[in-house]
């Protein structure tokens, strides 16, 4: 087919052909993550639009999409004359299909979706907002699949260890943590479905995914033995063999509903419905009962080990210097050869490839120059709209994957003289970032209640972003993590010692250019007194703050002071590893103010 537009009209038939009067398309995949193989990405492919985070909703009369915050000026861009229509909420209402599809359906309507790719807990909410109409739910429904003759197939990579000079703890020890959390909660058995605690948990990694070093399977941890679910073929031999003497059973990964069905059935199974599809859940109606919530592996992993936190140290300095070193090439050559947003994206992961242990970005690299910066997560363009000009804001926001760690940073820096506007608006930024970053905290503070801390002086001059200060970071896994964030969100996970955070406040101004600064900060025990305990913040990221975009007078002394001791970290941890020119170029940058 040559257009989304006639897409949409061959979906509309199949609807009809199968009774389906609204018809839902999350963007997902079976282990309901945010980075998707191409196999999955129906959204894409169907209407256009290439942001991580979306629902589609086609009635006979109507086709919508719903996405967060951070992609409504893409959405409207991307879904022009595609037949889709961006749902953008107005200024108090939430921005919910679900709102949608309560007002418009009639009684007794058929709701068709694939159950493979629908989380539970959405599913749950879909029917408590229906209650009373008498909805006839279709949960196995592929509508896309006929549509879409030549669909990627699914990816294959093979198992890497992660070894334990990375990991710091053994399977087996992990296992029996795993475990030891199960008897105290009353679960015979742990459903897991988020690929990246399984390879916590087994100590592996791979590459089914563009982004994150994962591989796509599904496990079931019991008391005694774990089933792993995955294309055998991927686990290589010595590694398998492994496996075998911890009781890790390797089964196929299309076969894991009906084979867990068998294992569970008349025990307890602790399963977290947020990532839990529909089609497996429905795997779940024989066990005794159940214990709801966050993954065990993803509570212990969101705790960095020592281990973990002397590599993550050794990886900023690697990725510090990338970045250093591609911020002096393009001051080098910035007016001296056309340069553009694609171009440079490329400059940077060519950067980052030459550090020790690299093995690839841990997102898809952003680099934005004036209006096109005032998109939170705009993808590099090439051609016309995407060239580096004389003057503006180019933002830089990128991020690699190591054995060691997952790094993720973003500077703003001004090409030519900023005007008045781009230097306050920086300068809030900044202060923000530096209050989130030296702030003191009882234990049991959650994220929500540290957000305002970074927003408040952007809410005194009257501005705001939309989108969370902070989110978790994964460990050679996501570079998006939780369970714990920073955000005005109520998340019931409080902050502890070990948790590694970004911390991104923002302003953007659409059409003008858009100013995040972001470093990453790792939490750790302060002091306690008579109060209790209380924790801080260290900030790891490496890398100069453009000061021509800084007003002095807008900082006190102790950002100041902030500032200038970060300038001279950056500048005596990564100067060893730099030539001569890089380090009198840096030294200029970090000097200070």
């Amino acid at each position: 087919m040559s257009s989304h537009a006639e897409k949409l009209l061959s979906l509309r038939s199949a609807m009809k052909a199968d009774g389906i009067d609204i018809y839902i398309i999350p963007s997902s995949d079976p282990h309901l993550g945010e980075y998707i193989p191409e196999h999955w990405q129906i959204i894409k492919w169907l209407t256009g639009f290439t942001g991580s985070a979306g629902t589609v909703v086609v009635t006979e009369f109507h086709a919508g999409l719903w996405t967060d915050s951070r992609y409504f000026i893409q959405a409207a861009r991307q879904l022009s004359g595609s037949g889709f229509e961006f749902m953008r909420p107005g200024q108090y209402q939430r921005n919910d299909y679900m709102d949608f599809i309560a007002d418009n359906a009639g009684k007794e309507m058929k709701i068709g979706f694939d159950g493979r790719i629908f989380p539970v807990s959405s599913f749950r909410r879909l029917e408590k907002r229906l209650e009373g109409k008498n909805m006839i739910f279709k949960t196995s429904c592929d509508l896309i699949w006929p549509l879409w003759p030549d669909r990627p197939a699914m990816p294959f990579s093979a198992a890497f260890d992660h070894a334990l000079e990375y990991s710091g703890k053994g399977r087996a020890e992990k296992l029996g943590e795993v475990r030891d959390r199960m008897k105290r909660a009353g679960a015979a058995y742990h459903l897991l479905s988020s690929p990246d605690d399984i390879m916590w948990l087994l100590n592996i990694r791979g590459n089914d995914l563009k982004y994150s070093p994962l591989l796509l399977c599904f496990a079931l941890v019991g008391l005694e033995q774990a089933l792993l679910f995955i294309d055998q073929a991927k686990i290589p031999p010595m590694l398998a063999a492994e496996f075998d003497r911890l009781g890790i059973v390797i089964l196929p990964y299309d076969e894991a509903s009906e084979i867990i069905q068998e294992v569970i059935e008349g025990e307890s199974v602790m399963f977290n419905p947020q990532n839990t599809s529909v089609d497996l859940f429905r795997a779940l109606t024989k066990m005794s009962g159940s214990v709801e919530g966050i993954s065990i592996p993803a509570g212990l992993k969101s705790v960095k080990n020592p281990t973990e936190i002397a590599n993550i140290g050794k990886v900023m300095i690697r990725d510090g210097v990338a970045l250093t070193r591609f911020f002096h090439w393009f001051g080098s050559n910035h007016g001296i050869t056309e340069m553009s947003e694609d171009q440079l994206s490329e400059k940077i992961d060519e950067f980052r490839a030459e550090q020790e242990g690299f093995l690839k970005p841990s997102f898809e690299t952003i680099v934005a120059f004036n209006e096109n910066s005032a998109l939170p997560h705009y993808h590099a363009e090439k051609g016309s709209g995407a060239e580096i000009g004389d003057r503006g804001i180019l933002l830089v926001d990128s991020g690699g994957q190591y054995p060691g760690g997952t790094t993720d940073i973003t500077r703003t820096i001004a090409i030519g003289i900023p005007s008045a506007q781009q230097i306050s608006d920086f300068t809030l930024v900044l202060k923000g970032h530096i209050n989130l970053a030296l702030s003191k905290f009882p234990e049991g503070t959650r994220g929500y209640q540290l957000d305002l801390v970074a927003r408040r002086a952007m809410w005194g001059s009257g501005m705001n972003y939309a989108h969370g200060t902070g989110h978790g970071i994964g460990y050679c896994l996501n570079v998006h993590e939780g369970p714990q964030s920073i955000s005005p969100a109520d998340n019931k996970t409080a902050i502890e010692e070990g948790m590694l955070t970004s911390n991104e406040p923002a302003i953007y101004r659409e059409g003008e250019y858009g100013i995040r600064t972001e470093n990453l900060i790792l939490c750790y025990s302060d002091e306690e007194t008579e109060f209790g305990k209380f924790l801080r913040f260290e900030t790891i990221s490496l890398c100069y703050i453009d000061k021509s975009l800084i007003d002095k007078s807008l900082l006190d002394r102790t950002e100041t002071d902030w500032l200038n001791a970060y300038h001279a970290e950056v500048f005596d941890k990564l100067g060893p590893h730099l030539s001569d020119d890089e380090k009198i170029w840096l030294r200029e940058k970090t000097e200070p103010i």
